[in-house]
């Protein structure tokens, strides 16, 4: 297994829920991290956070969906281990249900800003290292029409980048299931426990994943150097119902 202490991590989505988790243990494991993200304010939060681990930490504002602020943002990192991009918009709604400008935002969100992170990222990311993507699982086409194509899609990319990067790099995906993040914030609490409680009786396992569940996951495959080109679901088993 990869020893992460002294090494560079980039998590881009990292100033909350399972980005900062992520970049949180990575700073227990040695790691100097830069978290990357939107807010100012909630990188300052984040960082303080991570520093808490006794990491270096590096913060750069950085939306992941404006090409050019990506192109910024990774000017001005000289190179890195390892990359964590947990950026991807959700949705509901089916292909006729949901309206296409939704269905298409969402896949510029999953698929087009994580391939252009791949894209820019490949030529900063030092031998022997990895990018670790984000996917999802537990939705149908029928019900999550962008999503599920989304997903299609970054696990098309990681096999592909698998191939490109090899033997000097590895790329990998995670893919959870409805997780009761930060990124739910805004929804009304009792919705919020609607959805956990839904999930919960869907999932096999009989409840959601935690937050450090999913972000293991990302430290396995940073750290495993003999994972590439794959897409592991951490989603208690949501897909083997009917």
């Amino acid at each position: 297994m990869a020893d992460l202490n002294g090494t560079t991590v980039v998590v881009v989505g990292g100033s909350s829920g399972i980005g900062l988790r992520v970049a949180e243990l990575a700073a227990e494991r040695g790691a100097l991290i830069i978290l990357g993200g939107r807010d100012p304010v909630r990188l300052t939060s984040a960082a303080n956070a991570v520093e808490s681990a006794g990491a270096d930490v590096t913060t750069l504002t950085v939306d992941a969906h404006d090409p050019a602020s990506l192109g910024d943002f990774f000017e001005r990192i000289e190179g890195f281990d390892h990359l964590v991009s947990t950026i991807g918009a959700p949705m509901g709604g089916g292909f006729l249900s949901a309206p296409l400008s939704e269905i298409r935002r969402t896949v510029e969100s999953k698929f087009f800003a994580n391939l252009n992170i791949a894209r820019l990222a490949a030529g900063k990311l030092r031998d022997g290292g990895s990018l670790t993507f984000t996917s999802g699982t537990g939705g149908r086409a029928q019900d999550a029409a962008g999503s599920y194509v989304g997903n299609l899609a970054v696990h098309a990319m990681i096999e592909g980048l698998a191939v490109e990067l090899a033997p000097a790099a590895r790329v990998n995906a995670v893919a959870p299931t409805w997780t009761d993040t930060p990124l739910w914030a805004d929804l009304p609490a009792e919705e919020r426990a609607a959805t956990k409680a839904s999930f919960a009786e869907t999932i096999p396992l009989g409840r959601t994943a935690t937050i450090d569940e999913l972000a293991s996951a990302y430290l396995f495959l940073m750290e495993n150097e003999f994972v590439t080109g794959q897409q592991l679901a951490v989603d208690g088993g949501i897909m083997l119902g009917a």
